[in-house]
């Protein structure tokens, strides 16, 4: 780690500059309609104006349940430039899980998509005031722009952003100016973008892969260019039409990609890089072969200001080398680094402080498991090789123990994905009649093919260790899914009730 740091200053920071010197620069387009960094300033302003006036205070917390859109866009910019906190909320939350961000939370106010208010009310929240997207931002009293206070200093609070929740309810990540401010100069250098270039953002805003990017037009000359979500059929004509250079995917994207039938704006496009993170050896040697382009693969989480490692993408399967600001050791469970090759977890050090969240909102237990002696503890399972390039081996939580063997769900899911008839899978534990789990595979079959459990267990025999091999297959007609299309395993249960049994199968043979 060297001492070069981040530029200072928070996410915001650049924006009114811009607006001043260069009003008609454009800073993003959404589904092809522009809008520049004058109309950007002054409607901010407006409406940030017309939240205080409404009666709210900085650093009140405004819950936000909005699908891509310019008006998503200027909302999120309008609470961070009035002081107030971001709370991003899944357009898709239901019942419980919507009722514990919103009451976990405590919002002042819940800014919400008008098909969507119904859902907030079925979920027994206690909203003590919904504002609806469209109109009820239109009516926000008439406010000029000198009552508004300055800028939010870097270290102030600008989201608590909800982790996705992919194995347990989710948790709120304190984010601050600062460290969205770093996490824009994160994606400058992954995606080593130049003037000129167009990012495309399908991610939804409410996930950090997607607000991550609203600081970056502020940093270089580029723009962004939205659209209302991730659709695996539309990807490619959406991602022509918008003139993208450059490309993010995170989670199983770029395996759902591959499953699609070729198309011919996969090719005829502008894009140069692909950029993101959970690409494995395997697909990254597939995506370079069917779409011949660069991929950057990287790696972090929200709480350290979402990138950390960065590829050049010479190498498949690597997660790359720490930004300047970060360090990377690979430590056992009794805190001793590790040497090359040596599996362990991730464990970061930073020489911006900035850079770390500094607690999990309301959660001091979770807090202190996290941050430990200036270190940030990601539950990550990782190794570095001779030449310091970090490798990702899955979630410490997401391991399975099989007769006296950990498994990693993360290494048994990429084999299945590679079968021609599965679209996606998750492995979860069951608690095992004899020792303490067994595997379940819950398989979602492409769309027209047949999957046979039998046949499944006949095609991973040689590629899975032994141990390795799920006892219970289960075939699925799909998954619930977090912001960045990862799969919510804690919604799939802890038993192998109705799945295939292989040792059934073979007559009680392990």
């Amino acid at each position: 780690m060297t001492e070069t740091l981040p530029p200072p200053g928070g996410f915001l920071d650049p924006l009114p500059e811009i607006a001043r010197s260069d009003p008609a620069r454009i800073y993003a387009r959404f589904d092809g309609v522009p809008l520049c960094f004058g109309d950007l300033d002054r409607e901010t302003a407006a409406l940030a104006g017309g939240l205080l006036a409404r009666g709210l205070v900085p650093g009140d917390r405004v819950a936000v349940m909005l699908r891509n859109s310019r008006e998503a866009v200027l909302v999120i910019l309008a609470l961070g430039r009035a002081g107030l906190v971001w709370v991003p909320v899944n357009a898709q939350a239901r019942g419980d899980g919507l009722r514990h961000v919103l009451d976990h939370s405590a919002p002042a106010l819940v800014i919400a998509e008008p098909d969507l208010l119904p859902e907030i009310a079925a979920s027994g929240a206690g909203v003590p005031a919904v504002l609806q997207g469209g109109a009820g931002l239109a009516a926000l009293p008439a406010a000029g722009t000198e009552g508004l206070p300055p800028l939010p200093a870097p270290e102030a609070l600008a989201a608590l952003m909800y982790t996705s929740g992919t194995t347990g309810p989710a948790k709120g990540v304190r984010v601050t100016h600062r460290m969205l401010r770093i996490a824009a100069e994160g994606v400058l250098r992954v995606t080593a973008a130049q003037p000129g270039d167009v990012l495309f953002l399908w991610e939804p805003l409410y996930h950090v892969g997607g607000a991550q990017m609203l600081g970056l037009p502020g940093l270089a000359r580029v723009e962004l260019a939205v659209t209302g979500g991730f659709s695996a059929t539309r990807f490619w004509p959406q991602v022509a039409a918008s003139g993208a250079t450059h490309v993010h995917y995170l989670g199983g994207i770029l395996q759902i990609l591959l499953k699609q039938p070729p198309c011919p704006e996969e090719r005829a496009n502008r894009v140069r890089i692909l950029w993101g993170g959970g690409c494995t050896a395997e697909v990254f040697a597939a995506a370079r072969s069917r779409w011949g382009l660069a991929i950057h693969e990287c790696y972090g989480m929200t709480e350290m200001s979402s990138i950390t490692t960065v590829s050049d993408g010479s190498t498949g399967g690597v997660v790359g080398k720490p930004l300047p600001w970060f360090d990377i050791s690979i430590r056992d469970t009794t805190g001793r680094a590790l040497p090359a090759g040596m599996r362990g977890e991730i464990v970061v050090e930073t020489a911006d402080p900035g850079a770390f969240f500094d607690g999990y909102h309301l959660n001091p237990e979770a807090t202190a498991r996290t941050l430990r002696g200036g270190r940030l503890h990601t539950g990550d399972i990782g190794s570095l090789d001779q030449g310091g390039l970090l490798r990702f081996h899955g979630r410490q939580g997401d391991a399975l123990r099989i007769r006296g063997e950990n498994v990693s769900a993360w290494e048994i899911e990429h084999v299945v994905t590679t079968h021609p008839d599965v679209e996606d899978c998750a492995v979860t534990g069951a608690a095992a009649e004899v020792g303490e789990q067994e595997a379940v595979l819950h398989v979602q079959p492409r769309a027209g093919a047949r999957l046979d459990p039998a046949e499944l267990a006949e095609w991973l025999a040689p590629r899975l260790a032994r141990y390795q091999l799920p006892r219970y297959i289960r075939i699925v007609e799909g998954f619930a899914r977090t912001p960045s299309q990862r799969i919510m395993k804690h919604t799939l249960g802890s038993t192998a009730a109705g799945a295939w049994d292989r040792l059934a199968a073979d007559g009680g043979r392990r």
